[in-house]
């Protein structure tokens, strides 16, 4: 097996079960127009979230790293009529990208923006009670990710389905040595949730037009009755 076969692969899934709309392809395409990095997720990985989205019956929904606005579109499609997204993005060059993309999908009563540093807007929306979430995707600056999922917990609710992307990092993950900085913050996170007692939880690898990582997948557990 090599990269090849698995883009090809990749490809075959996403014409099958995920092709892109134009919406969709421009949203990939305003990346490179506006000179930003094309580190959106896969199409495979968008229908990913949406099933997920569907699967958990989602009507609220946390966004953590909004880019061009790419993932955003794929989970709120699965958002009934009253549902409700809200997406963090620290820079604000991204996150007007992603209102106009989020307007061309026609999506734009249904997503909320937030611009600034979610480790300052996350704290602000347990304090304004704006959870539960029905599903959470982190998908952000890494060394912080652990600290991230604990506010996610703590917007959550049991059945809460809590997903982070890039936690392989091509296997890196593996080197305890290392000192990347991206790859030490997503160690500290996968050390976490083989420890919190409060998810069920597992990583799945993945492979194809990105090459090799993985999204980790928690659900809050529930709670006994006392």
């Amino acid at each position: 097996m090599n990269e090849q076969i698995f883009g090809k692969v990749d490809q075959y899934i996403s014409n099958l079960l995920a092709p892109e709309d134009q919406v969709l392809k421009d949203t990939i395409k305003s990346l490179d127009e506006e000179g930003f990095p094309q580190i959106s997720v896969t199409a495979n990985l968008g229908k990913f979230l949406q099933v997920m989205a569907v699967l958990s019956n989602a009507k609220k929904i946390l966004e953590l790293g909004t880019l061009a606005g790419y993932s955003t579109i794929w989970l709120a499609r699965a958002l009934p009529a009253d549902g409700k997204l809200i997406t963090l993005e620290v820079e604000q060059r991204h996150s007007d990208l992603a209102r106009k993309n989020i307007g061309k999908a026609g999506l734009s009563d249904k997503v909320d923006f937030r611009v600034g540093k979610a480790m300052e807007i996350l704290p602000q929306l347990i304090e304004n009670g704006e959870g539960p979430f029905d599903l959470i995707f982190i998908d952000a600056d890494k060394p912080p990710y652990a600290e991230y999922f604990e506010y996610a917990l703590s917007l959550s609710r049991p059945g809460t389905v809590i997903i982070c992307d890039n936690v392989i990092r091509e296997g890196k993950i593996l080197d305890e040595n290392t000192s990347d900085e991206k790859v030490k913050g997503v160690q500290r996170f996968n050390k976490l949730l083989q420890s919190n007692k409060n998810v069920t939880a597992t990583i799945i690898q993945t492979v194809g037009v990105k090459e090799h990582d993985g999204m980790a997948i928690a659900v809050v557990n529930r709670t006994d009755p006392s």
